[in-house]
């Protein structure tokens, strides 16, 4: 089977090559096909069909995508919305054009409403109004969804789509602006335990709360989405409301969050709240009993997965320092 995976090089397209090329190492007849922003920009559709048409894949794993925290998508709006969209559009009508029968696409949980009613179940799709700070990228993900869905009912596609919880994990992005809770915590914390700080200010009251998944739970998600009978498939989906939510079913408020990573890192700070910015969601729990019907739940316990990310990121550090002292 040929598969093409689009954005390896991003935090969870990496972790679902690593996945697919250990199925290769074991004895599967895979072939995985990938390309760099740069070999493929994905905004372009005639460089996109061209790839399709030449690469001709059996099946496509769409996790490219512009992503970022509550300040990359307040300052880029416009940028969120334009390339996902762009990047959705192009990847799925080529993929079709192209023959290809199976893709997954990857979206996110910000697609439910502001006051979705908690745990978020799957029906809860376009039924209130989305969190403002994340909008464009959310309309984007919901266009990916439908997207997929009306191949699927007028060319008979088998096109699937994922949305996980709150990612995070080797791989992550820990731009001090553009990154997402758990990385940003992680490097703020980090600074301060070396610098012996005294307190640590986290965004927002403290109080929402967030459920947060390892990045190679979702690869296995993923790939037991992907590989799931078409029958059993569609027996726990409908044709118009088929995505599938990607969680632990469990979550934790931001202090406390910030609190555990505190802990891994070494702070012995106090951690002080500021109110003044935003918080986002009141609170985004996934209703993941779809998924579990079908037969798969998270294996990585929260704290295993903070101890873990911190060690790649220390790693990330000392080769960072190695690189400069040459």
């Amino acid at each position: 089977m040929r598969i093409y995976i689009a954005g390896h090089r991003g935090m969870v397209g990496g972790a679902i090559l690593r996945q697919l090329q250990a199925r290769k190492d074991a004895g599967e007849d895979l072939t995985l096909i990938t390309r760099t922003s740069a070999e493929l920009d994905l905004t372009d559709q005639v460089a996109v069909r061209e790839f399709m048409a030449a690469e001709k894949p059996d099946a496509v794993i769409l996790a490219a995508a512009k992503v970022g925290g509550i300040i990359a998508n307040n300052t880029y709006p416009a940028q969120f919305i334009y390339e996902n969209l762009m990047m959705e559009c192009n990847v799925i009508h080529q993929a079709h054009a192209a023959g290809v029968q199976r893709l997954l696409q990857l979206g996110s949980s910000c697609i439910y409403p502001r006051e979705a009613p908690q745990p978020m179940a799957e029906d809860a799709l376009l039924t209130g109004t989305l969190e403002p700070t994340n909008e464009p990228y959310a309309i984007a993900k919901i266009a990916g969804i439908k997207l997929c869905e009306s191949y699927n009912r007028q060319y008979g596609r088998d096109y699937r789509s994922v949305m996980p919880t709150n990612l995070y994990g080797p791989g992550d992005n820990f731009h001090p602006e553009n990154s997402h809770v758990m990385p940003a915590m992680i490097q703020r914390f980090h600074n301060a335990a070396q610098a012996g700080d005294a307190e640590v200010v986290i965004w927002g009251s403290g109080k929402p709360m967030r459920e947060f998944l390892h990045v190679d739970d979702m690869a296995a998600a993923s790939l037991f989405v992907m590989d799931l009978d078409k029958d059993r498939y569609d027996a726990e989906t409908d044709p118009m409301l088929s995505h599938i939510n990607v969680g632990t079913g469990q979550d934790v408020t931001i202090l406390q969050l910030a609190q555990l990573v505190a802990k891994v890192t070494g702070f012995q700070g106090q951690i002080v709240t500021d109110p003044s910015k935003p918080d986002g969601a009141p609170r985004k729990l996934m209703d993941v009993s779809r998924l579990a019907r079908m037969g798969w739940t998270a294996d990585i316990a929260l704290a295993d997965g903070v101890a873990q990310t911190y060690a790649w990121y220390l790693e990330q550090l000392d080769k960072g320092a190695a690189v400069r002292a040459k």
